[in-house]
This record gives C-alpha cells, sequence and structure tokens, in this order.
C-alpha cells in the first residue's frame, strides 16, 4: 500500500499552500542526491516526497486526492506523480529550491542529463473519454487515436553554443550589495541544451512530426464524471533527449437511460399499478450487470424502497460496492372507463380502501433520512 502523501511531508490535511511548499523544499533538500551521493533510500524519498508535492501542491489533485485517495490517479498505471523519475522531478520543481544547491537549483546534481543540463518536458495532451455505468461498474480498456508530435526520424541535434548544453544561462553582476548571480533558461535552445542539427524537410522547426498513435488506457471500476487520469509519456515529445509529456483523460460519465447515480448507489424508478400494489407481483429491472427480477409484495406502498445490496458501483477506494436502490411509485390513471370509475366510486365508501398507515410505512422525510444514514 502506498504511503499517504501527507505523512510523507509530515503535514495534516489542513496544511496551507504555503506550509506544503516548506515542507517539501524540506523534505528534497534532506533527501537531495548531492547531500546522499548512492544512497537508493534517500533517492526514494526524494522521489516520493515529489510526487507527493506534485499532488498536494495543486488544489484540483489536491481535492481528488482528499476524497479519493491514491486511487484517484493510480488505477490502472495512472499517476498523480507515480512513475516519477529524477528529470521529472528536476524539470518541474527546480525552482523550489533557489540557492539551495550553488545557486542554480539542481543544476549542480551530476546525475542530471549530461553535465548538468536541464531536461526539458514536452507539452501534455488532453482527451475526453466518455464511459457508461456499465463500463464504470466493470472497469474497462479503452484504445484511443491520439495525435502527439514526436521526434521525426532522422532527425539529429548537437550541444547548444549558448549554453553549453546546460540548458540555462548564468549572469554575474555587480550590485551595490556585491555580486549578484542569476540564471536564467537559455532563449536559444528553450532549456533542452540542444539544438537542430538535422532533421527532414518535413519535420516542423524543433524536428518534429505529428503522428497518430493508438494508446491503451485502462480505467479503473467506480471513476467519478470529471476525474482526470494520465498516462505518463503519452503526450508530445520534448526536443532533443527531453521527456515526453502525458496524456491527461478526463473521464464524462454518459447518462443511463433508467439508472441514476449517486455515489456509489444507483436508483431506479419502478412504476406499477394499483392492481399490482395490491395483489403483488415480480417485475424485471435494469442493473449495471444485466437485468435482475424482483418480487414486489402484495399490499406495496407508493414510495416504498426496496434496496438491493452490492448492485451498485464499486467504490474506487475499494471500499466494497454500492447498493441499487429501487423506488416503488403506484401509477394512477388519467383517465377511467365507465365500469372502471363505477368500481372506484364503490371503493370509496369501502371501509377497507380507507388509508391506514402503520408504524414500518415510513413518511417521505423519514424515508430521505434513511436514504442518507
Amino acid at each position: 500500500m502506498k504511503q499517504d502523501f501527507y505523512e510523507i511531508l509530515g503535514i495534516s490535511k489542513d496544511a496551507s499552500a504555503a506550509e506544503i511548499k516548506k515542507a517539501y523544499r524540506k523534505k528534497a533538500i534532506e533527501y537531495h542526491p548531492d547531500k546522499n551521493p548512492g544512497d537508493a533510500k534517500a533517492e526514494e524519498m526524494f522521489k516520493k516526497a515529489a510526487e507527493a508535492y506534485e499532488v498536494l501542491s495543486d488544489p484540483d489533485k489536491k481535492a481528488r486526492y482528499d476524497q479519493f485517495g491514491h486511487q484517484a490517479f493510480e488505477g490502472g498505471g495512472f499517476g498523480g506523480g507515480g512513475g516519477m523519475n529524477m528529470e521529472d522531478i528536476f524539470s518541474q520543481f527546480g525552482d523550489i529550491f533557489g540557492g539551495a544547491f550553488g545557486g542554480g537549483g539542481f543544476s549542480g546534481f551530476s546525475g542530471f542529463g549530461g553535465g548538468g543540463r536541464r531536461s526539458v518536458k514536452g507539452s501534455n495532451l488532453r482527451i475526453r473519454v466518455q464511459l457508461s455505468l456499465e463500463e464504470i461498474a466493470k472497469g474497462v480498456e479503452k484504445k484511443i487515436k491520439v495525435k502527439r508530435k514526436k521526434v521525426a526520424q532522422g532527425t539529429t541535434y548537437t550541444t547548444c553554443g549558448t549554453c553549453n548544453g546546460h540548458g540555462q544561462v548564468t549572469r554575474i553582476q555587480n550590485t551595490i550589495l556585491g555580486r549578484m548571480q542569476t540564471s536564467a533558461t537559455c532563449t536559444t535552445c528553450g532549456g533542452s541544451g540542444q539544438i537542430i542539427d538535422k532533421k527532414p524537410a518535413n519535420a516542423d522547426a524543433q524536428g518534429m512530426l505529428v503522428t497518430e498513435e493508438t494508446v491503451s488506457i485502462k480505467i479503473p471500476a467506480g471513476v467519478v464524471d470529471g476525474m482526470q487520469l494520465k498516462v505518463s509519456g503519452k503526450g508530445n515529445d520534448a526536443p532533443g533527449n527531453g521527456i515526453a509529456g502525458d496524456l491527461l483523460v478526463a473521464i464524462e460519465e454518459k447518462p443511463h437511460p433508467t439508472l441514476q447515480r449517486e455515489g456509489d448507489n444507483l436508483h431506479y424508478d419502478l412504476y406499477v399499478s394499483f392492481s399490482e400494489a395490491a395483489l403483488g407481483t415480480s417485475k424485471e429491472i435494469d442493473t449495471v450487470t444485466g437485468k435482475v427480477r424482483i418480487k414486489i409484495e402484495s399490499g406495496t406502498q407508493s414510495g416504498k424502497i426496496l434496496r438491493l445490496r452490492n448492485k451498485g458501483i464499486p467504490s474506487i477506494n475499494g471500499y466494497g460496492t454500492g447498493d441499487l436502490l429501487v423506488h416503488i411509485n403506484v401509477w394512477t390513471p388519467k383517465s377511467l372507463s365507465k365500469e372502471q370509475k363505477e368500481f372506484f366510486e364503490r371503493m370509496m365508501s369501502d371501509d377497507h380502501f380507507h388509508p391506514r398507515p402503520e408504524k414500518e410505512d415510513k413518511s417521505f422525510f423519514e424515508k430521505v433520512k434513511d436514504m442518507f444514514s
């Protein structure tokens, strides 16, 4: 089981954005590879801290994590920051360190790129995937065609002469406070440390071609409308030896013709006639796993709720499966024949047809209270 992100950073769930950033900086400095050369455990903690910060520093990701835990990002190989390598971390969070390591962020890390070169990450791609309730209940693998930029075959790069492959240009200025050193992304290579040497005629200025690729996306059971999953490395390539961006997958739940979702529970409106409610019957209804037949007892009242255990949606956190709540509605005909009208007129004076609610015949408000308890 993955360690809790708040526990990794040593903070509480109500920590502010500033406190989250401060906690991450402290942990990352403590476990930075420059301070712990050859220490595999420190490197693992360094990666865990970066993964935790990537999620908790983003309000949207933090909200999903607080609600769904690790499952919000990790179903079927997705991750809020899962699988981050050193170049991912240095590329995204180097500015947090300021001058903690030689005044150049992470550029002093000997194991990063070639001779301290900063790695550029390609841009992310975003797609929307529509899922039926049945697919959400079971989990599904989708094969989606994605157009992404990839380095064209035959493209070669050479070291940028402006920054000498570092991706950053360092400037030293004399000020009234003394000599000040600042670092900025190299404008010649865009921070990659490399520039185009050769490229095919059909490639763009960065040596890229737009290609169509079929990506297999494994979507776990229990996902929620609006949830965003990530497929690492399936976004656009970066120039040179950069890191490919990610494919962000937004979940869209398609409306079901008869079922309504509420969290992990499902609701079904079942209409029965006066005769069926009085005499009892059986009815076939929809579930996300197929049709089932349920029994309606004689004397069933309109508004009664039948609960079918474990016929709802599996919890994405692994907390079991929701229920299917069947709401019984006795249908009142809007027009009657002469004989039918005469029958009901006679029944109006029949004492047996006068309402006599029993204790188990709960009011509407009591049913709503029970439903949410």
